[in-house]
């Protein structure tokens, strides 16, 4: 199996834990090494491991070693990927058992991206890196999507759709087919976006509108 750290030992983190668990239950992959986290002290236990240490500790690992970074906020994300300097250090797509992915020949992925149970990946699609798609998230044919993206429980986002880089995607918002989404954008849980989104904005309602700039 290979050594994997989590980057976060909070709710996120352990969220993160039980996906490794289901993963090894269907093929034994992951060998979970502990957490790291800056906030919180050093040796502090949870139910699925220990921390480790902060940034300074997976900087100076001295063995290969993957991980998965649990920041469920983009800016954030970006900081620890920029100042994690470690050449040892790589970063999987780590997806749940259940995901359905329509046809993995059409499906491209970067690296460190997230899909949690019961996402579903239609035909087609190609997403950058460092990805977050919370639970039962839809992308449908022919998406394109960069970077740094967060994307809430059950959200939906429709064909031939371009998404830019460090979104966010509240709970249940929908985007309607052909659009195109920003960088920086923030939309609402429940929203539903009918028109292309400006970037640093927030959107919210249905039919969503822009909230702020």
């Amino acid at each position: 199996m290979n050594d994997l750290i989590i980057y976060g030992a909070g709710g996120f983190g352990r969220e993160i834990a039980c996906l490794i668990n289901a993963i090894n239950k269907v093929e034994k992959q992951w060998d979970l090494v502990g957490f790291i986290d800056d906030g919180i002290e050093i040796g502090t236990k949870n139910r699925y491991g220990s921390v480790l240490g902060g940034l300074s500790y997976i900087n100076a690992f001295p063995e290969k070693v993957a991980v998965v970074i649990s920041i469920a906020d983009s800016s954030i994300l970006q900081y620890l990927v920029h100042n994690i300097s470690n050449p040892l250090v790589y970063y999987p797509n780590i997806i749940a058992p259940n995901v359905t992915i329509f046809d993995n020949d059409a499906f491209s992925a970067g690296k460190g991206n997230i899909l949690f149970f019961g996402c579903r990946i239609s035909c087609d699609v190609t997403i950058g890196d460092f990805n977050l798609f919370n639970g039962f998230v839809s992308l449908g044919h022919d998406v394109m999507m960069g970077s740094f993206n967060v994307l809430g429980p059950s959200t939906r986002i429709s064909g031939n759709t371009t998404v830019g880089d460090s979104n966010y995607f509240g709970v249940q918002s929908i985007v309607l087919q052909g659009l195109k989404i920003g960088d920086k954008t923030r939309i609402g849980a429940n929203s539903v976006i009918m028109r292309n989104t400006k970037s640093n904005s927030l959107y919210h309602g249905n039919p969503a509108i822009l909230r702020e700039v």
